[in-house]
């Protein structure tokens, strides 16, 4: 029996050197962030950036190959446009360079960063690792009623997000959820498969906790399809023994209250008695097509919405959603996006940016799910895959409800990344069994 040379820990250490500055973003947004602002996560993304740079002048190697570049680049055109239509010139580079950083930058860092599918699968535990932080401090905000206030209760986790963000901790612990389902649908050694689905397991207590409607929809749905991609007979084993670990964990720490099935059964009461959460939501989603129709080819903007937000809203919507609790004292937020990215894009950017940018997601998803397929042809490479086109799924269902902003909104650019990575790179698209066992990767080898 022939055995793979393992390489000294000094060379294992060297060779993980350019995935590590990712892997302090992902880990930094552990910390807390006061207010909604740039926090030590956006800063070290933007160094990531610069390092990238750096590493390529000195390598002498070209950044993206020209479908990568094409497919990434597609927003800034649209940006370009709507940043020229922006109040005034801060608020529009300031806005753009947001949209720069979270779909092209951060991703194309990403792309460049990672040298093979151990430093892919490092980043995706580094997910699962902030998903279980966030999602430990979330229940311990859940438990001891010193959450974010929802219908007067303290009690909705949020993890270090804080209540100005109560999405942050429902998109970490989500996105935790999806890779985490991806390892433990590949073909790893026995033990990390079940580790990652006991991670799972534990994973849907804060998820539920953090009664976020459209994370709720938006892990279910990529979930299913992750575990449907995977096969009939591995997703049933693995979708039963989640599914009986949840139920046992769920009931053991009583998440199962009134007031969680209250907000299960809200889900489909958008006709009969919606709550005011949903009246808003509606009443600003149609002010977003109002704004649309009026600028149909460059919407009214970046960062305008606020702006034209009351000239085509009714009177249905409410002076703001409450913020209490988590650190924060009682005080009204406005409403000053449509929670809806598609609708945001749509009525700020015009078909222009909605096109482009919803026309790069759409290109990634194709290019990883073809290069899903190959895996599955070949049999290396299967949690990648379901972990790339899982995360960008998730993305494309959560934003019909939500939208960029806050802290959290940083790792988005790292999710797509790795999307990005999986669907664009040679090594995806079939180079990655012959160059994992050449000298100098012999390692990628071993975490095959």
């Amino acid at each position: 029996m022939s055995h793979v040379p393992v390489l000294p820990l000094p060379r294992r250490a060297a060779r993980l050197a350019p995935v590590l500055p990712l892997v302090a973003v992902v880990a930094l947004l552990g910390l807390p962030v006061a207010g909604d602002g740039a926090g030590p996560a956006d800063a070290v993304s933007a160094l990531a950036v610069g390092y990238c740079v750096i590493l390529l002048l000195r390598e002498r190697r070209r950044p993206l190959s020209p479908r990568a570049a094409v497919v990434l680049g597609l927003p800034v055109a649209g940006l370009a446009v709507a940043a020229m239509g922006a109040a005034s010139p801060a608020a529009g580079l300031g806005g753009m360079a947001r949209y720069l950083q979270v779909f092209v930058l951060v991703p194309a860092a990403v792309l460049v960063l990672l040298r093979g599918r151990a430093d892919f699968r490092l980043l995706a535990w580094s997910f699962v690792g902030l998903a279980l932080w966030q999602g430990a401090v979330g229940v311990h905000q859940y438990v001891t009623a010193t959450g974010a206030s929802y219908q007067g209760e303290t009690v909705r986790a949020v993890g270090t997000f804080g209540a100005q963000d109560v999405m942050g901790m429902a998109t970490a612990v989500a996105l935790g959820v999806v890779c985490a389902t991806g390892l433990a649908l590949g073909r790893t050694p026995a033990w990390q498969r079940a580790a990652a689905a006991g991670c799972v397991a534990v994973l849907l207590v804060p998820l539920a906790v953090s009664f976020s409607r459209g994370a709720w929809i938006a892990t279910a749905l990529t979930c299913a399809v992750q575990l449907a991609l995977a096969g009939l007979r591995r997703a049933l084993k693995v979708g039963a023994a989640v599914v009986a670990a949840g139920v046992i964990l769920v009931g053991g720490f009583g998440v199962g209250t009134a007031m969680l099935q209250e907000r299960i059964d809200s889900i489909t009461q958008v006709a009969d008695a919606p709550d005011q959460s949903v009246v808003d939501r509606y009443t600003l989603w149609a002010s977003a097509v109002g704004m649309w129709r009026e600028q149909p080819l460059t919407g009214v903007g970046l960062k305008n919405f606020p702006e034209y937000r009351d000239g085509h809203a009714t009177l249905a919507l409410s002076s703001g959603s409450d913020i209490e609790g988590a650190g924060e004292t009682y005080h009204k937020q406005a409403l000053l996006s449509p929670h809806s990215m598609y609708l945001l894009v749509l009525s700020e950017q015009g078909l222009l940016g909605f096109c482009t940018l919803v026309g790069s997601w759409l290109a990634l998803l194709v290019c990883a799910v073809r290069a899903l397929g190959r895996a599955r042809r070949d049999g290396s490479g299967l949690d990648c895959a379901l972990i790339a086109c899982g995360l960008l799924l998730w993305q494309l269902v959560d934003y019909v409800y939500g939208d960029i902003g806050g802290p959290s909104t940083v790792l988005t650019g790292v999710a797509l990344g790795l999307t990005a990575w999986w669907g664009l790179t040679e090594r995806a698209a079939g180079g990655a069994a012959r160059r994992d066992t050449l000298p100098g990767r012999v390692e990628e080898a071993v975490a095959r």
